[in-house]
């Protein structure tokens, strides 16, 4: 394949990541501005996955028909004007068409390219690629916490769109080089057995990759669509600041997905999603403990690190767990499946946070990531007893991701109730975590109160000299 045309495919995967960050770290102003409840962002997200879904399922005639390169570059060409269209808009209700427009566009872009690389392209490139997706999510929060300071979430929306539309023309002018390029290669592959939606629903292990994707990409987008939100109501980020946080955790992904690629060619695909899983473990246990902003910074920076490289080399292994004659059939099914956990994660979210309050949303996560786990473990079983699965180091990788969450946990809670360090670091109060630690001022006492400093139990003042 020619290197001018892969580059052009890698800047057209930057187009498809352009939008999906920009709700997520614009968000926390839009809603100011408009006047509506913050919970409403899950039902543009909703809409988008929706319509990705639906433009994947559905794509397949189309690109037969027209191409690769005509579908991608219309399809860009849809995402910026949707783009436009919301830097105009004058209410939340004329959002709800431009978000339509923007799912099915995304659709027909990830589904077209997903192919074309997996037919026609080494299998690091489909790390790299993935890669550049990350870039395109991590180039527009940035753009947007830049805007914020000068012409606000509007501005921010008119520079994604210009971005958009120069990719959009790249495409449409690369065209002729698509044809050129891939006329040759463009043989009739080896013929599939399409499978439907009844027959995948049969086998156990089609079920379990696809609780697999439907968990890692609800990781994903719960981080990209309520990760700024968080910041700026649970620690009190400022917007701007909020969105620069999104920025980082975006770029986390990003190298997480470059190095696996990097590595393709030394470490086995499996390996690389054990990786992934370890390092996601104790990034969770960072979020989830209350720590100060700084560290849930750095926790959605890890998250995005370890979660990066799941989605791509789980897309690679398809043909090999399920056997190529089939593969186009699950590939697609896989995709709509992450797309269903887009389309779930942020509404959950919302629902749970709007009773519980954003506090609960790094538990959400951690509940996420167990699922996968356990959902991992069980794919592999099943593999293992159709000879598919033959790896043989490490023999039990869960357990290490595992017992990294467990170490994780300790230490940071050890740190956490540490008197001297959290008085120094964090600003706690060094009586208030002694007594944390100790477990109360008596051996009836029921607990404590920090803001008061009085003893539910006893009604009396805690004081260090009583612990027991």
């Amino acid at each position: 394949m020619s290197t001018i045309l892969l580059v052009v495919i890698y800047i057209a995967f930057i187009g498809l990541g352009v939008p999906d960050s920009l709700i997520g770290s614009a968000w926390p102003a839009i809603h100011l501005e408009l006047s509506i409840p913050v919970e409403m962002v899950s039902i543009l997200t909703f809409l988008i996955s929706g319509c990705t879904v639906l433009s994947s399922m559905f794509s397949a005639k189309i690109l037969n028909k027209l191409g690769t390169a005509k579908v991608t570059a219309f399809s860009t060409a849809m995402t910026a004007l949707s783009l436009f269209g919301f830097s105009l808009t004058p209410s939340f209700f004329f959002m709800i068409p431009l978000a339509i427009v923007l799912g099915l566009g995304a659709g027909a872009i990830d589904s077209g390219l997903n192919n074309f690389v997996a037919l026609h392209c080494k299998a690091s490139h489909m790390n790299f690629l993935h890669c550049f997706y990350g870039v395109g999510v991590s180039l527009c929060p940035y753009i947007m916490s830049q805007a914020f300071e000068n012409v606000g979430w509007r501005g921010g929306y008119r520079y994604a769109f210009y971005v958009q539309l120069g990719i959009a023309l790249l495409l449409i002018f690369s065209i002729p080089l698509w044809k050129k390029t891939t006329s040759a290669e463009e043989t009739d592959e080896e013929a599939g057995v399409s499978l439907s939606i009844a027959e995948m629903i049969k086998k156990s292990e089609v079920r379990k990759v696809w609780v697999i994707m439907l968990m890692t990409n609800a990781i994903e987008y719960a981080c990209g669509v309520w990760g700024s939100t968080y910041l700026v109501e649970e620690k009190g980020f400022e917007i701007e600041h909020g969105a620069l946080a999104l920025t980082i955790y975006y770029v986390g992904m990003s190298l997480g997905r470059f190095f696996s690629g990097l590595l393709a060619n030394k470490i086995k695909t499996w390996k690389r999603i054990f990786i992934g899983c370890v390092i996601l473990a104790p990034a969770i246990v960072i979020m989830v403990l209350p720590l100060n902003g700084v560290f849930a910074v750095v926790g959605l920076f890890l998250i995005g690190l370890g979660n990066g490289s799941i989605y791509p080399n789980m897309i690679h292994l398809t043909p090999h767990n399920f056997g190529k004659e089939v593969s186009q059939s699950i590939m697609g099914s896989q995709i709509a499946f992450a797309y269903i956990g887009v389309m779930l994660a942020p509404p959950m979210v919302s629902l749970i946070s709007g009773v519980f309050g954003i506090k609960v949303y790094p538990i959400l996560l951690a509940i996420l990531y167990v699922v996968m786990v356990i959902a991992l473990k069980c794919f592999i079983n099943r593999l293992k007893k159709q000879g598919k699965y033959n790896l043989a180091s490490p023999k039990n990788p869960f357990i290490i991701s595992f017992l990294a969450f467990y170490l994780a946990m300790e230490l940071m809670f050890y740190k956490m109730t540490d008197p001297i360090y959290n008085a120094k670091k964090i600003g706690f109060n060094p009586e208030f975590l002694a007594i944390t630690r100790a477990g109360g001022c008596h051996d009836s006492c029921e607990g404590f109160c920090y803001q008061c400093r009085f003893c539910p139990g006893c009604k009396s003042p805690h004081k260090p000299a009583k612990m027991r």
